[in-house]
């Protein structure tokens, strides 16, 4: 069958598993010569690289890392802007540094894709490999797939301590938000929030908590969102009904753009009725009516550091623990948000 695959892509990683019925991680111990396999699986792991005519790259056997020339992401939600400019971020900085770049999408967020997206990118010779913007649960399905010994960066997420996270320092952000819109003279903030199962919105909704809460104020129900325009459109019709909400919090800046378009219908101003706050300073926000206040945080710039943690750990990773940065965002104040009426 050596033969069989001719004019076919080259067999990763995931079709070794398959053919030998195992995990990836056990191939990986197979190719990586690890003594806890037992010596039938080994030899079923061996046949199927055989019979597919697999060839490991260098990293998948775990030599000269320095031969790698390129930095492998995993990369989620990549359509939206934080990733999007995250993504960025790492094509430049890795670039500077003479590395190229291999990408790698999930089809989905279930382990299997996540998984086969894993062996394809390390199927290539990779020094290493960034995570972007994923889900707890997803990035530790990323990580946890990587071949033993692969150097790994996450950005936001990571499964524990034993990987280093690049992060914006959400809960700094959240609190400039939220502390100007009561220094406006607002009771509270009402938030419109991102999905659950993301680090990032979790610790947005946790920090515009704590900022009320430490400032005796009121904390309303969080009304949820998605990051679409369309769920900050929801949002606000449901804000519009009700009564005494005089701001807003929207965990990113394409939730606020529905927000507004949300209250515009319904005939509400903003600044003049309800001030808006959102999250990300997308390149239009300044460009909205009215012109939106937002958090900035420097996602390029969470890229470029994220690359510099992961030439640290491809570059001398055996000296210890490796201290990843937090990124400051700036408050950026425009015309949605106003003194509260009355």
């Amino acid at each position: 069958m050596t033969g069989g695959r001719r004019g076919a892509r080259p067999a990763v990683i995931g079709d070794v598993a398959r053919l030998a019925g195992v995990s990836n991680q056990t191939v990986s111990r197979v190719l990586n010569e690890r003594p806890n396999v037992r010596p039938e699986t080994r030899e079923r792991v061996l046949d199927a690289i055989r019979r597919l005519d697999y060839r490991p790259n260098l990293m998948a056997r775990g030599l000269v890392r320095r031969q790698a020339h390129a930095i492998g992401v995993i990369s989620f939600d990549s359509v939206l802007f934080g990733p999007a400019s995250t993504l960025l971020g790492i094509g430049r900085a890795a670039r500077g540094a003479g590395y190229g770049v291999t990408i790698a999408t999930p089809e989905s967020f279930d382990r299997g894709s996540i998984v086969e997206a894993v062996a394809d990118l390390t199927s290539h010779t990779v020094a290493g490999v960034i995570t972007v913007f994923a889900a707890r649960a997803a990035a530790t399905s990323a990580l946890l797939s990587l071949p033993a010994g692969l150097p790994a960066v996450a950005v936001e997420a990571a499964p524990d301590d034993s990987v280093p996270a690049v992060r914006i320092d959400q809960a700094e952000g959240v609190r400039m938000a939220v502390e100007h819109l009561l220094r406006l003279g607002h009771s509270t903030v009402w938030h419109v929030s991102g999905p659950r199962d993301r680090m990032d919105a979790q610790a947005r909704i946790e920090a515009w908590r704590t900022t009320l809460e430490e400032a005796g104020r009121v904390v309303p129900r969080v009304v949820p969102g998605d990051w679409s325009a369309e769920s900050g459109y929801q949002a606000g019709l449901e804000l519009a009904e009700r009564p005494g909400v005089t701001a807003v919090f929207a965990a990113n800046d394409h939730m606020a753009l529905g927000l507004l378009r949300a209250f515009h219908e319904r005939g509400i101003r903003v600044p003049g009725d309800v001030s808006v706050v959102g999250f990300d300073d997308i390149p239009e926000a300044g460009y909205l009516i009215p012109p939106l206040t937002t958090v900035r945080p420097d996602h390029e710039e969470v890229g470029r550091r994220a690359v510099e943690v992961l030439l640290r750990l491809i570059d001398g990773g055996d000296g210890g623990p490796v201290e990843a940065p937090h990124v400051v965002p700036a408050l950026v104040r425009r015309a949605s948000t106003a003194p509260a009426p009355g």
